[in-house]
Formats: C-alpha cells, structure tokens, sequence
C-alpha cells in the first residue's frame, strides 16, 4: 500500500508507481451510493492484482464553463470530494481542471488522450450514463470499443435505484434545496454534513438563553434555510445532539450571507477556534420572521425541546 496520492492534474501523473492503475471516471458530487458502486468496481480489482485505484474527477463542473451565468451548484469543495474518496480506498485521486481546452477534446481522442497522460492505466470504471468528448457526443459504447484498440479495459456499471428511480447527484441537490435531508441522506448512503471552523458571533443567542456555535461554511449550494435536528463532533467529543438554524436570521439582523449555528442540547464541550462537525438528519421548520424577539425566543425554546425529542426516539 502506498499513502494516498492527490494530484491537481493528470500531468502531475508520470511519476506515480509503474503498476497497472484501474481509474474510476467521474464527477462524483456528493460520493452517493451511485458514485460508491463505480468506485468500489475500481478498487477491488486493484487490489486483486496488486495495482493502484484511481479516480480521475474534474474542477469546476462543467456548467461553469458552458453556462457560467448559471452553473450548476456542488454539495461538496474539491478538498472535502477528495477525502471521501480516499477513504473509500482509493489510492490516488486526480482533481483534473475542466477547460477549454479539455471540453474540445473529441469523445475518439479521450481514451488515447487518458493513455498518453497515464502509462500504466488498465482499466476505467465508469457509470452506465457516462458522457465524455467534445459535445458529449462519447457514450460507453464507444468508450468500450476504444478500450479494445488501445488495450485497455473499459467497464461499465449498472445505476444504483432507490424508490424505483436512480440515485443522481441531481436528484440529491433538489432535495437538499427542498428541505428533505433525510431523503437526500438515504441517497448518499452517509448524514449530510458541514464543515467548518468556530468563530467569534455576536453572542445574540448567549442573550436569548441559548448560546450557539457559529460555524464558518459557505457551500456552494445551500440547503434550505431553517431549523434543523443535527450532531456536532469536534475534536474527541463525536455526536453531539443539537439543534441548528440555516439561514439570514431576520428577525435579530437580517444578514447578506446564510450563516449556520448550531445550540448543543447538553454540555457543549467545543468553542470558538475549534474545527467541527455538523450532521444534518431532519428538517424541523422553515426560517421565518418574528415581530418581537420573545416570539423568537418562545420559538427556539420549543425547537430545543421537537429537537430533544427526535433524539429521544
């Protein structure tokens, strides 16, 4: 076993070990069950034959190219993408820059595009709706008829369903922007989650008598603003119950910016400067402007008590 690889380009590729690479394809948002399936049928045949699992995925989406006026937004960054992967085994993750250039590349020039940067690619794992080339004019059919001129092996994996519909990041995203986290949850197979460092608030919450953990997160796309059931971990304190509100507070300041801040319902033994995180597991109520602070504080109190509940259950 060698410690994982990330590499920024397939050009960073020539000095990786000279043992047959079995590359996962794909731009893999969210790493949901879909995406698991396509990983895992790279690792295990790399791990049978002492090779190395790869997964070759791009940044940006190529929306932003394309429609940069309306790209298309990502549950995760590509530092957070490339985490979950290798801790599904992948031995070496390349974050490959969706250009121009790349997006001119015909679907027949890919494959032996992929051989001229990788030397020692074996095979590619991909999803039965993979797209690729300029136009995406290249299915699997092709990708699996060049796989044969160039020696290498092209496998193609059946979607995952879910509910009699397949499991898409496009199909978690509305979800996620609908409020409905324990469906998008049953479609990444894992708790939706935040990340971020603790950071200095306005201690607005502290007045009202529930103190928060304001959480620096900026993801470019924004679940639904409201009040939300989660867990907090940070350092060894793993599972926090807590209750935590998304969104422009507008009934204490109205901001620009959502902001996420998370009230731990017991003893909260994490702060300001600490790296923490939140999972997110059931939608309890939109956001919504009181008139008076006290209808707020009235509010929270019982989202403390439906938020104790859940997690009593």
């Amino acid at each position: 076993m060698i410690p994982p690889v990330q590499l920024s380009s397939l050009d960073q590729a020539s000095d990786l070990p000279a043992r047959p690479l079995h590359l996962a394809i794909g731009m893999f948002d969210g790493v949901h069950l879909g995406h698991r399936a396509v990983i895992e049928s790279a690792v295990h045949p790399a791990r049978a034959s002492a090779g190395l699992a790869g997964v070759l995925t791009f940044w940006p989406h190529p929306s932003a190219l394309f429609r940069p006026e309306n790209p298309t937004r990502l549950m995760q960054d590509a530092a957070t993408k490339s985490r979950m992967l290798i801790a599904l085994g992948v031995d070496v993750v390349i974050t490959q820059a969706f250009t121009a250039e790349l997006a001119v590349i015909e679907a027949e020039e890919f494959l032996p595009w992929l051989r001229q940067k990788l030397a020692h690619l074996a095979a590619v794992y991909v999803g039965e709706n993979f797209r690729f080339g300029h136009g995406r004019r290249g299915d699997v059919s092709l990708l699996i008829a060049n796989g044969r001129k160039y020696g290498v092996h092209v496998f193609s994996v059946p979607r995952v369903n879910l509910d009699g519909d397949p499991i898409s990041s496009t199909r978690i995203r509305a979800q996620l922007e609908a409020g409905d986290i324990e469906a998008a949850n049953s479609l990444l197979g894992y708790d939706y989650f935040a990340e971020g460092m603790v950071v200095a608030g306005k201690k607005l919450g502290r007045t009202l008598g529930f103190p928060t953990l304001n959480i620096a997160w900026s993801p470019d796309l924004r679940p639904r603003f409201g009040v939300y059931a989660v867990r907090v971990s940070g350092g060894a304190k793993r599972g926090l119950p807590a209750v935590a509100n998304y969104g422009l507070r507008p009934t204490v300041e109205q901001t620009t910016a959502p902001r996420l801040e998370a009230h731990v319902l017991g003893e909260c033994p994490v702060g300001e400067g600490d790296t923490i995180t939140v999972e997110w597991l059931r939608f309890l109520r939109p956001e919504v402007k009181f008139a008076r602070v006290e209808e707020l504080r009235a509010q929270i109190a019982r989202d403390r008590e439906t938020a104790a509940k859940f997690f009593a259950t």
